[in-house]
């Protein structure tokens, strides 16, 4: 079985689920494993890497290409 029909078949199961405990359980499962690998896949940048996103940002300022951030406030404001 492939990984869609896995998910597929998990989910049905899952909405014949009816123990709120079992449903829980599995959330925070869910959000555990998300978070593990998260944390495993995760790379600090190199400094070199970081220099060259600090000289990015000074040349955007120094070009005007910012958004203050009460500009994107009100412009996410304007999504919903």
């Amino acid at each position: 079985m492939d990984l869609e029909a896995r998910k597929i078949s998990f989910v049905q199961e899952f909405l014949r689920l009816q123990n709120e405990e079992i449903v829980s359980g599995l959330e925070k499962l869910l959000r555990k494993r998300k978070a593990e690998l998260t944390e495993k896949n995760f790379k600090p940048m190199t400094m070199e890497q970081y220099n060259a996103e600090i000289d990015q940002a000074m040349e955007d300022s120094k070009n005007g290409r910012m958004i203050k951030a009460t500009d994107l406030k009100a412009k996410i404001q304007k999504w919903n």
